[in-house]
């Protein structure tokens, strides 16, 4: 059974995930707009792979003998100011997931809830992925300088990105 307190945290989590995975449809959205649709691809794909991360806190809770209380979504960003800013922000926030699976570890270590400590291994090791994708491609942009040529080699390599859903 898992306690009321990990259970309440991991709530917000699955929240958290649930608007992971509407900034990065936002991000999917914009880029369409601007008609770098590779771009476009890798973030829907990243707004997929934020619900399923979403999903296995809300199965992992269920397992448990916990109760799922889902809440408010917050709205995210619509506008970004050019072609790097919507991946400083997916970097900046991916660094901010870590930071909340990091929390959730805290609180499972402090209550000696080794299942949890199990489980959240896998997010510990999915934020070391995805801080390392978003910072690559941060990097490979600013290597462009907004040449369009660059942008466009890039965005074709993006339109390649398929979504793989988590395993266990």
């Amino acid at each position: 059974m898992i306690s009321e307190t990990l259970q309440n945290a991991i709530n917000k989590q699955i929240i958290r995930e649930m608007y992971s995975s509407n900034l990065y449809l936002s991000m999917a959205a914009y880029y369409a707009s601007i008609n770098l649709n590779g771009f476009a691809n890798w973030m829907r794909i990243q707004a997929e792979e934020e619900m399923a991360h979403a999903l296995k806190f809300f199965d992992y809770v269920l397992d448990r003998g916990g109760n799922v209380a889902l809440g408010a979504i917050d709205a995210p960003q619509v506008k970004w100011d050019n072609e790097v800013a919507p991946f400083e922000d997916a970097y900046a926030h991916e660094q901010n997931v870590t930071a909340w699976i990091n929390e959730l570890m805290d609180l499972s270590h402090s209550e000696k809830d080794y299942a949890a400590i199990s489980f959240l291994n896998w997010f510990i090791d999915e934020q070391v992925e995805e801080e390392k994708n978003a910072s690559e491609i941060l990097d490979r942009l600013s290597l462009t300088h907004s040449s369009p040529a660059s942008l466009f080699l890039l965005d074709n390599e993006l339109k390649q990105r398929v979504f793989v859903p988590p395993t266990a």
